[in-house]
């Protein structure tokens, strides 16, 4: 049934499938099926594993929880792509709701019966929340603070909270499956940035995509600056695609970082060739950093790792933003 046929809704009847992407999550795999059957949700739910081809044991995990419940149902990804395990994993849905979760994050007790009714109320076509970061070691818990505050990652308000309502994308999200096949599911061409683009498709099909600081999901950050610099260089990369194919859509939030990158590399430039006045452009940047370093972070070793990890997000997003190859999305 679908939720914006005008019939009541009530959850006791409303059905979600959760689908999850798989690919070497092993560390986090089980605390994450663990949260979502553990839901305080009256209606039916499955939750569908698409298993790429990991290197480490997350499909051995993965059996094994299968083979103890179920509502946990196994789907074959062999590409590894987010996009294509996430489309697989949906045509194996047998629920009008579809919840999407990745395998390193953990839902909120009430996470699935909040959205559900927040999708009553709103009509909206994909209702998400906050992506609450958070570390399980001090490097972890540096990313968490930047990943959490608009000057790691500007003013989004899937990052850093805000006043519930309408917005242009949410993390992960809670989704209408008729809406979701009516405009073809995920975009597999997208490797990074799908949920994005999914979510534009979506609004310009005039469906609502609707915010709730309420909705809470916990996100694991990346273990160390080099996997940090490769997360966000292809971030970078993905939303650079995203503005080629659909016009428009780029603002100042995604364009700070390749902004700062080139002007701090024009200053070290022109500073090393004619002279000290021209490094003021990028000791205004490497200061700014610092201060606000010293601002956002909770215990000394943040503020002494932040520096390091906010330029690390910031310029391998404009690194990658700035080199994204025009035919990155095939045609």
């Amino acid at each position: 049934m679908s939720i914006n046929s005008g019939k009541p809704i009530t959850e006791a009847a409303t059905g979600v499938s959760v689908v999850l992407p798989i690919l070497n999550e092993e560390r986090f795999l089980e605390d994450s099926v663990s949260a979502i059957l553990a839901q305080k949700y009256l209606g039916p739910l499955e939750v569908i594993l698409a298993l790429g081809p990991s290197t480490d044991n997350t499909n051995e995990i993965a059996r094994n929880l299968a083979s103890k419940d179920p509502r946990i149902v196994l789907v074959e990804n062999s590409t590894g792509r987010t996009a294509t395990g996430l489309n697989r994993a949906i045509s194996h849905a047998k629920y009008s709701i579809i919840c999407r979760i990745d395998g390193h994050a953990e839902i909120s007790p009430t996470y699935i019966s909040h959205a559900v009714a927040v999708m009553g109320q709103t009509q909206a076509v994909n209702v998400g929340g906050v992506m609450n970061a958070i570390g399980q070691n001090i490097f972890e818990n540096s990313v968490a603070t930047a990943m959490r505050s608009p000057l790691g990652v500007g003013a989004s308000r899937f990052h850093i909270g805000g006043k519930a309502g309408p917005t242009d994308t949410v993390y992960l999200g809670v989704f209408e499956k008729s809406k979701l096949e009516k405009v073809g599911g995920y975009d597999e061409r997208f490797t990074r940035a799908q949920d994005w683009e999914l979510n534009f498709r979506l609004r310009q099909d005039g469906g609502i995509i609707w915010f709730d600081p309420d909705l809470v999901v916990t996100y694991r950050p990346r273990p160390n600056l080099r996997a940090l610099a490769k997360q966000y260089f292809e971030y970078g990369r993905w939303r650079r695609a995203v503005t080629r194919n659909h016009k428009g859509t780029v603002n100042f939030r995604y364009l700070a970082p390749p902004v700062t990158l080139i002007a701090c590399l024009l200053s070290l430039i022109a500073g090393s060739f004619f002279g000290s006045l021209y490094f003021l452009p990028l000791a205004g940047y490497l200061l700014g950093n610092l201060l606000g370093s010293i601002v956002i972070g909770k215990t000394p070793m943040e503020k002494l790792m932040l520096p390091a990890v906010l330029a690390t997000m910031h310029f391998s997003w404009g690194a990658g933003f700035l080199t994204s190859p025009k035919n990155l999305v095939r045609q």
